[in-house]
């Protein structure tokens, strides 16, 4: 099976940037009505991510897949995207990131090519670096990457996490 390509509303956009930066193809779309993202997902054949309960309904009549999303955290968030991936049989493989703001593909950057682009600081405390070949934005692993890795693990369901701890 292909990974999955997501859509999600304009209620669901720090969701949406958490699943690029975690490898999932996720167009977030605000300002749009429900039968444009609807008719947009069928098109692209993506899962429609949502908070909403009649777009929900209306998606799913119109016969596109759709996940509700009904946590208040990032946290519980990915955690009912991978439970309502599992009740549809969609299964969460994970690519390589992506750009949270563009959703387009990260290049590995040297520290020498980010020379000019990046403070002095911040090339001092890095290597690697990640750079989109859309937007030009450029990514590398600090503070919040830590936070970013403990917050992926919400994309097993609570029995897969349990399992993989060793717990029972």
């Amino acid at each position: 099976m292909t990974e999955p390509k997501f859509i999600a509303d304009a209620m669901l956009g720090s969701l949406a940037r958490k699943l690029r930066v975690f490898g999932f193809d996720t167009e977030y779309f605000r300002g749009t009505s429900d039968h444009d993202l609807i008719a947009l997902a069928r098109r692209r054949g993506r899962l429609v991510l949502t908070s909403d309960r009649l777009l929900a309904k209306l998606a799913e009549g119109e016969g596109v897949v759709t996940l509700l999303v009904r946590g208040r955290t990032d946290g519980q968030r990915l955690q009912d995207v991978a439970v309502g991936a599992a009740l549809v049989g969609v299964r969460l493989e994970q690519g390589p990131s992506r750009c949270a703001l563009c959703n387009g593909e990260l290049a590995i950057s040297t520290r020498e090519s980010m020379r000019g682009i990046l403070s002095d600081r911040v090339l001092a405390r890095h290597r690697l670096f990640f750079s989109c070949v859309s937007c030009g934005h450029v990514y590398w692993r600090g503070g919040h990457w830590k936070k970013l890795r403990r917050l992926q693990g919400r994309l097993r369901p609570k029995e897969s996490r349990r399992q993989h701890r060793g717990e029972r």
